[in-house]
Protein backbone atom coordinates (compact mmCIF):
# COMPACT_ATOMS: atom_id res chain seq x y z
CA UNK A 1 0.00 0.00 0.00
CA UNK A 2 1.45 3.24 -0.74
CA UNK A 3 3.66 5.23 1.23
CA UNK A 4 3.02 2.27 4.30
CA UNK A 5 5.71 -0.34 3.80
CA UNK A 6 4.90 -3.89 4.32
CA UNK A 7 7.53 -5.75 6.92
CA UNK A 8 10.45 -7.45 5.60
CA UNK A 9 10.30 -10.30 8.57
CA UNK A 10 14.10 -10.77 8.07
CA UNK A 11 14.53 -7.16 9.16
CA UNK A 12 12.23 -7.49 12.04
CA UNK A 13 14.25 -11.05 12.87
CA UNK A 14 17.10 -8.64 12.98
CA UNK A 15 15.89 -6.67 15.33
CA UNK A 16 15.25 -9.17 18.15
CA UNK A 17 18.67 -10.37 17.65
CA UNK A 18 20.13 -6.49 17.60
CA UNK A 19 22.94 -6.38 20.60
CA UNK A 20 22.33 -5.29 24.27
CA UNK A 21 22.24 -1.41 24.60
CA UNK A 22 25.20 0.53 25.22
CA UNK A 23 26.79 0.36 27.81
CA UNK A 24 25.92 4.42 28.21
CA UNK A 25 22.41 4.37 28.02
CA UNK A 26 20.14 5.76 30.83
CA UNK A 27 18.53 2.81 32.82
CA UNK A 28 14.96 2.15 32.31
CA UNK A 29 13.18 2.58 36.28
CA UNK A 30 9.84 1.45 36.38
CA UNK A 31 8.26 4.33 35.59
CA UNK A 32 9.90 4.56 32.39
CA UNK A 33 8.62 1.06 31.57
CA UNK A 34 5.22 1.77 32.41
CA UNK A 35 4.88 4.80 30.34
CA UNK A 36 6.32 2.44 27.27
CA UNK A 37 3.64 -0.19 28.18
CA UNK A 38 0.84 2.73 27.97
CA UNK A 39 1.60 4.27 25.10
CA UNK A 40 1.92 1.44 23.04
CA UNK A 41 -1.06 0.75 24.20
CA UNK A 42 -2.32 3.73 23.13
CA UNK A 43 -0.84 3.27 19.55
CA UNK A 44 -2.60 0.11 19.12
CA UNK A 45 -5.77 0.79 20.05
CA UNK A 46 -5.41 4.31 17.83
CA UNK A 47 -4.13 2.02 14.78
CA UNK A 48 -4.44 -2.08 15.31
CA UNK A 49 -6.89 -3.57 12.35
CA UNK A 50 -9.32 -4.43 14.93
CA UNK A 51 -9.85 -1.88 17.51
CA UNK A 52 -11.50 -4.01 20.32
CA UNK A 53 -8.58 -6.53 19.97
CA UNK A 54 -6.02 -3.59 20.37
CA UNK A 55 -8.19 -3.25 23.81
CA UNK A 56 -7.60 -6.62 24.67
CA UNK A 57 -3.56 -6.84 24.20
CA UNK A 58 -3.03 -3.44 25.59
CA UNK A 59 -4.91 -4.53 28.86
CA UNK A 60 -2.67 -7.95 28.25
CA UNK A 61 0.64 -5.63 28.20
CA UNK A 62 -0.69 -3.92 31.19
CA UNK A 63 -0.90 -7.11 33.05
CA UNK A 64 2.24 -8.21 32.45
CA UNK A 65 4.15 -5.05 33.62
CA UNK A 66 2.09 -5.11 37.22
CA UNK A 67 2.73 -8.78 37.00
CA UNK A 68 6.68 -7.92 37.11
CA UNK A 69 7.48 -9.35 34.09
CA UNK A 70 9.06 -6.61 32.34
CA UNK A 71 10.95 -5.88 35.81
CA UNK A 72 14.34 -7.90 34.75
CA UNK A 73 14.69 -6.01 31.13
CA UNK A 74 18.10 -4.13 31.59
CA UNK A 75 17.69 -1.80 28.87
CA UNK A 76 15.41 -0.41 26.00
CA UNK A 77 16.50 -3.39 23.52
CA UNK A 78 15.54 -6.05 25.93
CA UNK A 79 12.23 -4.48 26.29
CA UNK A 80 11.68 -4.35 23.06
CA UNK A 81 12.12 -7.75 22.41
CA UNK A 82 9.93 -8.81 25.57
CA UNK A 83 7.00 -6.88 24.39
CA UNK A 84 6.97 -8.08 20.45
CA UNK A 85 7.02 -11.87 21.89
CA UNK A 86 3.90 -10.43 23.81
CA UNK A 87 2.32 -9.13 21.03
CA UNK A 88 2.59 -11.86 18.68
CA UNK A 89 1.51 -14.24 21.67
CA UNK A 90 -1.52 -11.89 22.66
CA UNK A 91 -2.06 -11.30 18.87
CA UNK A 92 -1.32 -14.38 16.79
CA UNK A 93 0.33 -12.18 14.48
CA UNK A 94 3.49 -12.33 12.93
CA UNK A 95 3.47 -8.72 11.79
CA UNK A 96 3.89 -7.21 15.17
CA UNK A 97 7.30 -5.88 16.29
CA UNK A 98 8.62 -3.33 19.07
CA UNK A 99 12.01 -1.55 18.48
CA UNK A 100 14.37 0.75 19.59
CA UNK A 101 15.14 3.64 17.07
CA UNK A 102 15.65 6.88 18.26
CA UNK A 103 16.59 8.31 14.64
CA UNK A 104 13.71 7.07 12.86
CA UNK A 105 11.22 8.14 15.73
CA UNK A 106 12.79 12.23 15.16
CA UNK A 107 13.12 11.45 11.17
CA UNK A 108 8.76 10.60 11.61
CA UNK A 109 8.58 13.83 13.07
CA UNK A 110 10.31 15.23 10.94
CA UNK A 111 8.56 14.24 7.69
CA UNK A 112 6.04 17.21 8.27
CA UNK A 113 9.02 18.72 7.04
CA UNK A 114 9.00 18.47 3.35
CA UNK A 115 12.93 19.43 2.63
CA UNK A 116 13.58 16.26 5.02
CA UNK A 117 11.14 14.17 3.63
CA UNK A 118 12.68 14.41 0.55
CA UNK A 119 16.04 13.30 1.68
CA UNK A 120 14.39 10.20 3.53
CA UNK A 121 13.11 9.39 0.10
CA UNK A 122 16.25 9.61 -1.52
CA UNK A 123 18.03 7.99 1.31
CA UNK A 124 15.44 4.86 1.00
CA UNK A 125 15.79 5.11 -3.01
CA UNK A 126 19.59 5.09 -2.98
CA UNK A 127 19.65 1.94 -0.55
CA UNK A 128 17.07 0.24 -2.68
CA UNK A 129 19.38 0.92 -5.49
CA UNK A 130 21.70 -1.23 -4.01
CA UNK A 131 19.16 -4.52 -3.50
CA UNK A 132 18.39 -3.82 -7.42
CA UNK A 133 14.86 -3.28 -6.31
CA UNK A 134 14.18 -6.67 -5.27
CA UNK A 135 14.66 -8.28 -8.90
CA UNK A 136 17.80 -10.35 -7.62
CA UNK A 137 18.02 -12.62 -10.46
CA UNK A 138 16.48 -12.70 -14.05
CA UNK A 139 17.49 -15.62 -16.68
CA UNK A 140 15.69 -18.50 -19.07
CA UNK A 141 15.95 -21.82 -17.96
CA UNK A 142 15.53 -24.84 -20.06
CA UNK A 143 12.94 -25.05 -22.33
CA UNK A 144 12.37 -21.04 -22.81
CA UNK A 145 10.95 -20.40 -19.57
CA UNK A 146 11.40 -17.32 -17.86
CA UNK A 147 12.69 -17.10 -13.84
CA UNK A 148 12.22 -14.31 -11.69
CA UNK A 149 13.88 -14.26 -8.32
CA UNK A 150 12.37 -11.48 -6.37
CA UNK A 151 13.37 -10.94 -2.71
CA UNK A 152 10.70 -7.82 -1.86
CA UNK A 153 8.41 -5.70 -3.24
CA UNK A 154 9.82 -2.40 -3.55
CA UNK A 155 7.83 0.66 -3.84
CA UNK A 156 7.07 0.89 -7.32
CA UNK A 157 7.90 4.69 -7.86
CA UNK A 158 11.52 4.86 -7.42
CA UNK A 159 11.55 0.81 -8.87
CA UNK A 160 9.36 1.22 -11.36
CA UNK A 161 12.28 1.07 -14.25
CA UNK A 162 13.39 -1.78 -13.08
CA UNK A 163 10.59 -3.50 -12.88
CA UNK A 164 9.93 -2.36 -16.70
CA UNK A 165 13.07 -4.08 -17.55
CA UNK A 166 12.15 -7.40 -15.83
CA UNK A 167 8.89 -7.40 -17.42
CA UNK A 168 10.48 -6.79 -20.82
CA UNK A 169 12.89 -9.40 -19.78
CA UNK A 170 11.02 -12.35 -19.67
CA UNK A 171 7.60 -11.48 -22.50
CA UNK A 172 9.17 -13.96 -24.97
CA UNK A 173 8.97 -16.89 -22.53
CA UNK A 174 6.78 -19.71 -22.86
CA UNK A 175 5.89 -19.96 -19.36
CA UNK A 176 7.50 -18.03 -16.32
CA UNK A 177 8.27 -18.72 -12.44
CA UNK A 178 7.86 -16.30 -9.73
CA UNK A 179 10.60 -17.21 -6.86
CA UNK A 180 9.17 -15.65 -3.96
CA UNK A 181 10.43 -18.86 -1.25
CA UNK A 182 12.07 -15.92 0.56
CA UNK A 183 10.45 -12.86 -0.20
CA UNK A 184 9.67 -11.13 2.75
CA UNK A 185 6.78 -8.53 1.25
CA UNK A 186 7.07 -5.25 0.50
CA UNK A 187 4.80 -2.41 -1.37
CA UNK A 188 1.48 -3.92 -2.86
CA UNK A 189 1.41 -2.02 -5.68
CA UNK A 190 4.57 -3.34 -7.13
CA UNK A 191 2.41 -7.10 -6.73
CA UNK A 192 -0.40 -5.10 -8.25
CA UNK A 193 2.18 -4.12 -11.16
CA UNK A 194 3.20 -7.46 -11.72
CA UNK A 195 0.59 -9.59 -11.66
CA UNK A 196 -1.07 -7.61 -14.58
CA UNK A 197 1.12 -8.50 -16.70
CA UNK A 198 -0.32 -12.06 -16.49
CA UNK A 199 -4.02 -10.87 -17.56
CA UNK A 200 -5.54 -8.82 -20.65
CA UNK A 201 -5.43 -5.39 -20.26
CA UNK A 202 -9.15 -5.00 -21.72
CA UNK A 203 -11.53 -6.24 -19.19
CA UNK A 204 -11.61 -5.47 -15.14
CA UNK A 205 -10.07 -7.83 -13.23
CA UNK A 206 -9.87 -7.11 -9.56
CA UNK A 207 -6.00 -8.82 -7.54
CA UNK A 208 -6.65 -7.31 -3.94
CA UNK A 209 -9.49 -5.69 -2.45
CA UNK A 210 -8.82 -4.26 1.32
CA UNK A 211 -9.69 -1.34 3.76
CA UNK A 212 -6.90 0.52 6.39
CA UNK A 213 -6.61 3.12 9.13
CA UNK A 214 -4.95 6.41 7.82
CA UNK A 215 -4.29 8.88 9.99
CA UNK A 216 -7.53 7.76 12.13
CA UNK A 217 -9.73 7.39 9.18
CA UNK A 218 -10.74 4.25 7.46
CA UNK A 219 -9.90 4.12 3.97
CA UNK A 220 -11.10 0.69 1.64
CA UNK A 221 -9.34 0.34 -1.91
CA UNK A 222 -9.29 -1.80 -4.26
CA UNK A 223 -6.30 -2.62 -7.07
CA UNK A 224 -7.10 -3.97 -10.39
CA UNK A 225 -4.99 -5.41 -13.15
CA UNK A 226 -3.36 -1.99 -15.03
CA UNK A 227 -4.83 -1.27 -18.50
CA UNK A 228 -1.20 0.01 -19.50
CA UNK A 229 1.86 -2.09 -19.19
CA UNK A 230 5.89 -1.08 -20.12
CA UNK A 231 5.95 -4.98 -21.64
CA UNK A 232 4.07 -7.31 -23.37
CA UNK A 233 1.48 -9.68 -21.48
CA UNK A 234 2.21 -13.11 -20.89
CA UNK A 235 -1.79 -13.96 -21.02
CA UNK A 236 -2.27 -17.42 -21.37
CA UNK A 237 1.36 -18.75 -20.70
CA UNK A 238 1.42 -21.08 -17.28
CA UNK A 239 2.76 -19.57 -14.56
CA UNK A 240 4.65 -20.86 -11.09
CA UNK A 241 5.05 -18.92 -8.03
CA UNK A 242 7.44 -20.95 -5.72
CA UNK A 243 6.47 -20.57 -1.91
CA UNK A 244 8.74 -21.09 1.26
CA UNK A 245 8.01 -20.73 5.20
CA UNK A 246 9.52 -17.21 4.74
CA UNK A 247 7.48 -16.23 1.92
CA UNK A 248 5.29 -13.28 3.85
CA UNK A 249 2.70 -10.34 3.30
CA UNK A 250 2.63 -9.14 0.21
CA UNK A 251 4.74 -12.27 -1.47
CA UNK A 252 1.93 -14.47 -0.20
CA UNK A 253 -0.89 -11.85 -1.60
CA UNK A 254 0.73 -12.06 -4.81
CA UNK A 255 0.62 -15.98 -4.56
CA UNK A 256 -2.76 -16.53 -3.26
CA UNK A 257 -4.33 -14.40 -5.42
CA UNK A 258 -3.02 -16.22 -8.60
CA UNK A 259 -3.78 -19.05 -7.25
CA UNK A 260 -7.37 -17.70 -6.46
CA UNK A 261 -8.12 -16.51 -10.12
CA UNK A 262 -6.75 -19.72 -11.37
CA UNK A 263 -3.78 -17.99 -13.44
CA UNK A 264 -0.89 -20.01 -11.59
CA UNK A 265 0.54 -22.59 -9.09
CA UNK A 266 2.01 -22.73 -6.69
CA UNK A 267 5.11 -24.90 -5.87
CA UNK A 268 6.99 -25.48 -2.21
CA UNK A 269 5.71 -24.86 0.97
CA UNK A 270 3.42 -23.27 3.06
CA UNK A 271 3.70 -19.89 3.85
CA UNK A 272 4.45 -17.74 6.76
CA UNK A 273 0.76 -16.96 7.39
CA UNK A 274 1.08 -12.29 7.34
CA UNK A 275 -1.73 -11.35 5.78
CA UNK A 276 -2.53 -7.52 6.92
CA UNK A 277 -0.96 -4.34 5.65
CA UNK A 278 1.42 -2.64 8.23
CA UNK A 279 2.49 0.93 9.75
CA UNK A 280 5.29 1.79 11.88
CA UNK A 281 4.25 4.07 14.46
CA UNK A 282 6.53 5.92 16.84
CA UNK A 283 6.16 4.94 20.87
CA UNK A 284 7.35 7.72 22.82
CA UNK A 285 10.52 9.13 22.06
CA UNK A 286 12.83 6.18 21.35
CA UNK A 287 10.58 3.14 20.53
CA UNK A 288 8.42 2.20 17.75
CA UNK A 289 5.82 -0.17 17.02
CA UNK A 290 4.75 -2.37 13.86
CA UNK A 291 1.52 -2.76 13.69
CA UNK A 292 -1.16 -4.61 11.43
CA UNK A 293 -3.64 -1.16 10.35
CA UNK A 294 -5.80 -3.22 7.87
CA UNK A 295 -7.10 -5.76 5.75
CA UNK A 296 -6.88 -7.41 2.99
CA UNK A 297 -9.56 -9.79 1.03
CA UNK A 298 -8.92 -12.24 -2.12
CA UNK A 299 -11.48 -10.77 -5.10
CA UNK A 300 -13.46 -14.07 -5.23
CA UNK A 301 -14.72 -14.82 -1.87
CA UNK A 302 -13.38 -11.76 0.05
CA UNK A 303 -11.19 -14.27 2.56
CA UNK A 304 -7.46 -13.94 3.75
CA UNK A 305 -4.85 -16.12 4.81
CA UNK A 306 -4.01 -14.58 8.28
CA UNK A 307 -1.91 -17.50 10.80
CA UNK A 308 -2.59 -19.67 8.36
CA UNK A 309 -0.35 -19.29 5.54
CA UNK A 310 -1.33 -19.89 1.60
CA UNK A 311 -0.95 -23.63 0.79
CA UNK A 312 0.96 -24.58 -2.60
CA UNK A 313 -0.56 -26.93 -5.17
CA UNK A 314 2.17 -28.93 -4.85
CA UNK A 315 3.39 -29.52 -1.54
CA UNK A 316 7.73 -30.09 -1.56
CA UNK A 317 10.63 -28.41 0.46
CA UNK A 318 11.48 -25.27 -0.56
CA UNK A 319 15.00 -26.65 -1.76
CA UNK A 320 13.71 -28.56 -4.24
CA UNK A 321 10.60 -26.21 -5.36
CA UNK A 322 12.69 -25.10 -8.50
CA UNK A 323 13.25 -27.94 -9.72
CA UNK A 324 9.75 -29.22 -9.40
CA UNK A 325 8.08 -26.34 -10.82
CA UNK A 326 10.52 -26.54 -13.97
CA UNK A 327 9.49 -30.38 -14.32
CA UNK A 328 5.27 -29.06 -14.25
CA UNK A 329 6.39 -26.41 -16.61
CA UNK A 330 7.87 -28.65 -19.68
CA UNK A 331 5.42 -31.23 -19.24
CA UNK A 332 2.36 -28.80 -18.80
CA UNK A 333 4.17 -27.29 -22.25
CA UNK A 334 4.38 -30.21 -23.69
CA UNK A 335 0.57 -31.41 -23.27
CA UNK A 336 -0.69 -27.88 -24.79
CA UNK A 337 2.17 -28.67 -27.79
CA UNK A 338 3.45 -32.05 -28.47
CA UNK A 339 6.16 -30.89 -30.31
CA UNK A 340 7.67 -29.75 -27.29
CA UNK A 341 7.48 -33.03 -25.21
CA UNK A 342 11.26 -33.87 -27.00
CA UNK A 343 12.25 -30.95 -24.49
CA UNK A 344 10.51 -32.50 -21.55
CA UNK A 345 11.75 -35.88 -21.70
CA UNK A 346 15.59 -34.39 -22.92
CA UNK A 347 15.56 -32.28 -19.70
CA UNK A 348 13.56 -34.66 -17.01
CA UNK A 349 17.32 -36.36 -16.38
CA UNK A 350 18.61 -33.12 -15.55
CA UNK A 351 15.41 -32.17 -13.11
CA UNK A 352 14.72 -35.23 -11.43
CA UNK A 353 15.88 -36.05 -8.09
CA UNK A 354 19.06 -38.52 -7.44
CA UNK A 355 21.55 -39.72 -5.37
CA UNK A 356 25.07 -39.08 -5.26
CA UNK A 357 27.43 -42.00 -6.40
CA UNK A 358 29.78 -43.51 -4.01
CA UNK A 359 33.33 -42.44 -4.98
CA UNK A 360 34.23 -46.00 -6.20
CA UNK A 361 31.62 -45.42 -8.62
CA UNK A 362 33.21 -42.15 -9.91
CA UNK A 363 36.37 -44.09 -9.86
CA UNK A 364 34.81 -46.70 -11.94
CA UNK A 365 34.53 -44.26 -15.16
CA UNK A 366 37.45 -42.80 -14.94
CA UNK A 367 39.91 -43.61 -17.64
CA UNK A 368 40.76 -42.84 -21.68
CA UNK A 369 38.43 -43.14 -24.24
CA UNK A 370 39.14 -42.60 -28.12
CA UNK A 371 40.11 -38.78 -28.36
CA UNK A 372 39.50 -38.08 -24.13
CA UNK A 373 39.65 -38.51 -20.98
CA UNK A 374 37.96 -38.55 -17.61
CA UNK A 375 39.79 -37.77 -14.17
CA UNK A 376 38.53 -37.79 -10.95
CA UNK A 377 39.64 -34.82 -9.36
CA UNK A 378 38.49 -33.50 -5.73
CA UNK A 379 35.45 -35.67 -5.91
CA UNK A 380 34.01 -34.51 -9.39
CA UNK A 381 34.37 -36.21 -12.69
CA UNK A 382 37.24 -34.34 -15.25
CA UNK A 383 36.11 -34.49 -18.99
CA UNK A 384 39.55 -33.95 -20.93
CA UNK A 385 39.02 -33.37 -24.77
CA UNK A 386 42.39 -32.75 -27.28
CA UNK A 387 44.43 -32.10 -23.59
CA UNK A 388 43.24 -28.81 -23.75
CA UNK A 389 40.03 -28.84 -23.51
CA UNK A 390 38.31 -29.57 -19.71
CA UNK A 391 34.83 -29.24 -18.51
CA UNK A 392 32.90 -31.46 -15.50
CA UNK A 393 31.22 -33.94 -15.90
CA UNK A 394 27.44 -34.61 -13.23
CA UNK A 395 26.13 -38.00 -13.27
CA UNK A 396 22.16 -37.81 -13.84
CA UNK A 397 21.62 -40.71 -12.88
CA UNK A 398 20.99 -44.39 -15.41
CA UNK A 399 24.62 -43.82 -16.56
CA UNK A 400 23.88 -40.29 -17.75
CA UNK A 401 26.09 -37.77 -17.36
CA UNK A 402 25.57 -34.41 -17.98
CA UNK A 403 28.75 -31.93 -19.51
CA UNK A 404 29.35 -28.48 -17.84
CA UNK A 405 27.54 -25.42 -20.35
CA UNK A 406 26.61 -27.64 -22.77
CA UNK A 407 22.92 -28.26 -23.57
CA UNK A 408 22.87 -30.03 -26.93
CA UNK A 409 24.27 -33.05 -26.28
CA UNK A 410 25.66 -35.62 -22.63
CA UNK A 411 27.21 -38.51 -22.21
CA UNK A 412 26.38 -42.37 -21.37
CA UNK A 413 28.30 -44.92 -19.98
CA UNK A 414 28.29 -48.19 -21.70
CA UNK A 415 29.03 -51.20 -20.14
CA UNK A 416 29.22 -55.47 -21.49
CA UNK A 417 29.25 -57.76 -18.43
CA UNK A 418 29.27 -55.57 -15.92
CA UNK A 419 32.32 -53.68 -17.37
CA UNK A 420 32.48 -50.14 -18.73
CA UNK A 421 33.30 -50.76 -23.19
CA UNK A 422 32.98 -47.09 -24.39
CA UNK A 423 31.72 -43.85 -23.55
CA UNK A 424 28.58 -43.16 -25.49
CA UNK A 425 27.67 -39.43 -26.97
CA UNK A 426 23.64 -38.88 -26.87
CA UNK A 427 23.20 -35.76 -28.91
CA UNK A 428 19.72 -33.87 -29.07
CA UNK A 429 18.66 -34.83 -32.26
CA UNK A 430 18.57 -38.45 -31.17
CA UNK A 431 21.63 -39.32 -33.07
CA UNK A 432 24.34 -40.90 -31.16
CA UNK A 433 28.41 -41.60 -31.48
CA UNK A 434 30.72 -44.30 -29.57
CA UNK A 435 33.75 -43.96 -27.58
CA UNK A 436 35.70 -46.97 -27.01
CA UNK A 437 37.23 -47.29 -23.49
CA UNK A 438 41.02 -47.60 -24.14
CA UNK A 439 42.25 -48.99 -20.99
Amino acid sequence: MKNNRWPLLLAVTTLWLAPVAAADEAPLTAADKRIVVEQLGQTLEANYVFPDKAKTIAATLRRHLDAGEYDAAPDRRTLASELTDDLIAASGDLHFAVGVDPEWVADYAAKQDPARAAALREAERREELRKNFGFAGLRYLDGNIAYVDLTHFADPEPGYDAAAAAMRFIENGDAVIYDLRYNNGGYLEMAQLLASQLFPGDKDQELFDYYYTLDGRRVERGQWVLPALPAKRLTGKPVYVLTGSTSFSAAEWFAYTLKKLGRATLVGERTAGGAHPVDRKPVGTDFFVQVPIGQIRDPIDRSDFEGQGVTPDHQVASADALAVAHRLALADLAKADPAKQADADWFAPMLAPRPHPTTAALKAITGRYEGRRIDLVDGKLLYTWRERLRLTLEPLGGDLLAIEGVRDFRFRIARKGGKIVALERINRDGTTQTYARLD
